[in-house]
């Protein structure tokens, strides 16, 4: 976090400049060299403004200059709109006006192909040498509504300016920001910092959702991205923000899965490029929007939230439909919110204002309201008295709608928000706008539908709570656990399976007993030694998936079946694989019973070596039920996975079978992660298929089948930073 805390005050001068200087201005108010002149004049920018053009004496009747160092004054941000063959000497210009950021909103470089790449690139070098803060280039700018900054050539301010706010909004896509700027203007949503980051020669998307983290008239961060190069830089600025307790809410777009490379392991397939930005969300607490209407959704309610935002997953549901209230508990029971009964008291209470009231959770007080409107009130603080709620919600029809009953749903709001501060509010019925905001401002939620609200209120209730207001560092997000300082290197290729299993064993992960033999009478030893049933499994790197060439035999009792199996597997492989290198054989002790699960680590090259951990078997398949973590994890993380499967409850012990030890499982996990981050760059992929589940009693998890590859040294992918 020391990255980001050095980097706040060199983004705070181009975010917040005292002085502007816009390079190629335009006397014209529509042009792009224009628009930026006439948003600062128009729109009560109160720093000094000069526009440099050495055609012209005046622009927009303001004093014109022939160039930035011409104008002897400090500069805090120049905004570049010049064509591509002049930024070279305009950022030489900016340089040596001791600029402290630029806006470069110029097309032609990476977007052009690899001649644009390279100028790029020299871009963002020069500028970081020179210590000047460059966003763009190709991109729309950025504009701090509060300060009345507008870096930008956007026509959108100019359709209507968006009020200032409290939650900034980052985008890397300058069509997707201006589509944003609008709608939150149309929706009435405030913000405080809008920025399009464009190409990103230097300013990254990750930087500016950092300075949002520690920007005090932030207070919640909306994002779009399409795509990042430095993996651990979002993570580190994510974690920032969770710290700090400034929500994030994510579009993310790019669905795509990884390519025909990854078919060598499950982990591989099944830890797609957007299932790994899932899973970094997931930790970071990002909530991720799945269209437009969510996305402001989630980061209005969020802001309107504020510390008030839910405690737990518990809810209190009020109404005056019971079939609505059925709604609203299926909808909640789907999120994972906790609709807990209210005790039998309170039901009694309940039932003494009103003998036909469904009293338990949803609390339908039925139409009886409107004979005593102090049923509302007192219906509500019954149930928050009795269970504390994190949450209440009260969907009151279209009541909001009449003025006679206005007073009544303001003082509600008003009585409760005082009597529980602590506890989120939310009503569901149909309101002014203006009467919305009212409610909102005393930070109770407002929906038209209440299954919006519900999907809301369980989002909300997903986030960690941080410490709101801190602008300080964070320690580096989920610290390994037990991570070993003795590094390991790999060598290149897909390892033997014997090889693959002593590396994990080292490292910590129990692995299955086993044997390396090389001929039938070994092989037939080696079954007697280890005893009951045994398993005989051909030994070649060259053959990654053995039971596909007919290279493995189970269930073997004794010595003349172990020596039979290693004749034919033998035979087996040389026939399907007349090309491979054959090592013997692998004799392992058969194991019963148990539950099938895989675990293995992927090199992602974005954001490097990702955790996989999923059932096995037919089900890794079919059901796809994976949990995913980037690395470093803590212990805590490793359980969080296990149970994070939708099928968990078979680990736990469906239908009268034993659980199993899940502790175990953590620790292996922890074991392959650690093993992972030793190996770093030299580490491909590492896979355990199965990794057998099984209860304490038992001996807990074991290793039966491992698959390591090393990476080379010239793999094009990522490397972990």
């Amino acid at each position: 976090m020391d990255f980001f805390t050095s980097q706040a005050e060199s983004l705070s001068a181009l975010f917040a400049p005292r002085s502007i200087a816009v390079v190629g201005a335009s006397s014209s108010p529509q042009k792009i060299g224009g628009i930026p002149v006439d948003y600062q004049r128009r729109f009560g920018f109160d720093g000094a403004l000069y526009p440099v053009n050495p055609n012209a004496d005046r622009i927009q009747d303001l004093p014109a200059w022939p160039s930035l160092r011409a104008i002897g004054e400090p500069v805090d941000l120049a905004i570049l709109a010049v064509p591509a063959a002049l930024v070279d000497s305009a950022l030489d210009d900016a340089i040596a006006a001791r600029v402290k950021g630029v806006v470069l909103f110029s097309s032609g470089f990476a977007e052009i192909g690899a001649e644009g790449v390279a100028a790029q690139a020299r871009l963002g070098d020069k500028a970081r040498a020179a210590g000047v803060r460059l966003v763009g280039p190709n991109c729309l700018g950025f504009m701090n509504i509060a300060r009345n900054v507008y870096a930008t050539f956007s026509p959108a301010p100019g359709v209507g300016r968006v009020a200032a706010g409290r939650i900034g909004l980052v985008s890397q896509s300058g069509a997707f920001g201006a589509y944003a700027y609008s709608m939150a203007r149309a929706r009435g949503v405030g913000l405080s910092l809008w920025a399009t980051t464009g190409n990103e020669a230097d300013v990254q998307f990750s930087d500016c959702l950092a300075w949002l983290a520690q920007d005090p008239a932030t207070d919640v961060i909306m994002g779009y991205m399409e795509g990042c190069r430095d993996g651990p830089r979002l993570r580190a600025a994510l974690a920032l923000a969770q710290a700090n307790g400034k929500p994030v809410v994510m579009v993310k777009v790019g669905r795509t899965a990884l390519g025909a490379e990854a078919a060598a392991s499950h982990t591989a397939a099944l830890a797609g490029d957007d299932a790994v930005y899932d899973a970094v969300f997931r930790q970071h607490g990002v909530l991720r929007a799945r269209n437009l209407t969510e996305f402001f959704d989630l980061a209005h309610s969020a802001a309107v939230a504020g510390p008030g935002r839910p405690r737990d997953r518990s809810i209190g549901l009020f109404t005056l439909s019971g079939g609505v209230g059925a709604l609203m508990a299926d909808e909640a029971s789907a999120q994972g919110l906790d609709v807990q009964p209210l005790s039998e008291a309170a039901q009694a209470t309940l039932r003494g204002w009103v003998p036909f009231a469904a009293p338990r959770n949803p609390v339908d007080i039925t139409g009886q309201v409107t004979n005593d409107l102090s049923l509302l009130e007192r219906s509500a603080r019954v149930m928050l008295d009795d269970r504390g709620f994190g949450s209440w919600m009260s969907f009151l029809a279209a009541a909001g709608a009449s003025d006679a009953f206005w007073p009544v749903l303001r003082g509600l709001v008003s009585s409760l928000r005082a009597a529980y501060p602590d506890t989120l509010l939310a009503i569901s019925t149909l309101l002014a706008p203006e009467r919305r905001a009212e409610l909102e401002a005393m930070r109770c939620l407002v929906f038209a539908d209440p299954s919006d609200g519900i999907r809301t209120i369980a989002a909300l209730a997903g986030l960690k709570h941080g410490t709101a207001g801190s602008t300080g560092s964070t320690p580096p997000p989920n610290p390994p656990s037990n991570r070993s300082s003795d590094q390991l290197t790999l060598p290149p290729g897909t390892m033997s399976e014997p090889d693959a299993l002593a590396l994990l064993a080292e490292a910590g992960v129990p692995v299955v007993a086993h044997r390396v033999v090389h001929s039938a009478d070994e092989a037939a030893a080696a079954a007697e030694a280890l005893g009951d049933a045994v398993v005989v499994k051909i030994v070649s790197a060259d053959i990654p998936h053995k039971s596909d060439v007919g290279g493995v035999a189970l269930g073997l009792r004794g010595a003349a079946q172990a020596r039979a199996a290693f004749e034919r597997t033998r035979d087996h492989a040389l026939t399907a694989r007349p090309d491979a290198r054959l090592g013997g054989a692998l004799v392992a002790r058969m194991l019963s019973g148990g539950v099938e699960c895989i675990a293995g680590v992927h090199r992602d090259p974005v954001f490097g070596p990702v955790l996989m951990f999923g059932l096995g078997g037919i089900h890794v398949e079919t059901l796809r039920d994976v949990s995913l973590r980037a690395l470093p994890i803590a212990r805590d993380d490793a359980l969080a996975m296990v149970r994070g499967l939708r099928a968990f409850a078979i680990l736990e012990g469906a239908r009268g079978r034993a659980p199993v030890d899940l502790e175990s499982i953590a620790d292996a996990l922890c074991a392959l992660a650690d093993f992972a981050l030793r190996a770093g760059d030299s580490l491909d992929s590492a896979e355990i298929n199965p990794l057998i589940a099984r209860p304490k009693v038992d001996g807990g998890c074991v290793a039966v089948d491992a698959l390591v590859v090393g990476r080379a040294m010239n793999d094009p992918r990522g490397t972990t930073a």
